[in-house]
């Protein structure tokens, strides 16, 4: 019997919560390049909670998935945002249920008082404005890893 490798342990889920800009910024760059159907975008105003549910690719197992020379693998994950005030879009019709979004970027706009706007950046230049009291994010995954579907890295023009 041979000795057992970290490696060899399933990957626990990921659970990060962000209050400042700083920890947003760890969250964005996790939650670069995920897909999720218009759909799976839910605003709870009497909760005052927006909620995303993300296929998200997991960059944290990117390095490990090409030196192991297997395929890259996706999660679904749960993007909440709480304190929420008011939810705007630019370029992004929240009626076409058809539509697939790329979230590429989140980023937090200071206010007065700690308030301000969290911006969710969308590939072809869809914006989510959250008008927010405060910082308040959640990333959660909610399933076990899977294999991409495109078994490859997400790229990106240079448009």
């Amino acid at each position: 019997m041979s000795d057992a490798r970290f490696t060899d342990v399933d990957p626990a889920p990921l659970s990060l919560a962000a209050a400042d800009a700083e920890d947003l910024t760890v969250i964005s760059a996790l939650v670069q390049d995920s897909i999720l159907p218009v759909t799976e975008i839910s605003y709870d105003m009497r909760h005052r909670q927006l909620a995303l549910l993300l296929n998200r690719f997991r960059w944290e197992d990117a390095d490990h998935a090409r030196r192991e020379e297997r395929p890259y693998e996706r999660v679904r994950a749960v993007l909440l945002i709480s304190d929420v005030q008011r939810v705007l879009s630019d370029g992004i019709d929240r009626n076409d249920i058809d539509l697939i979004l790329e979230l590429l970027a989140m980023k937090w706009e200071a206010g007065e008082d700690g308030t301000g706007r969290l911006l969710l950046e969308f590939a072809g230049d869809g914006t989510l404005a959250v008008e927010a009291e405060c910082l308040n994010v959640e990333l959660r995954d909610v399933t076990r890893p899977y294999i991409a579907p495109s078994r490859r890295l997400p790229e990106h023009s240079d448009d």
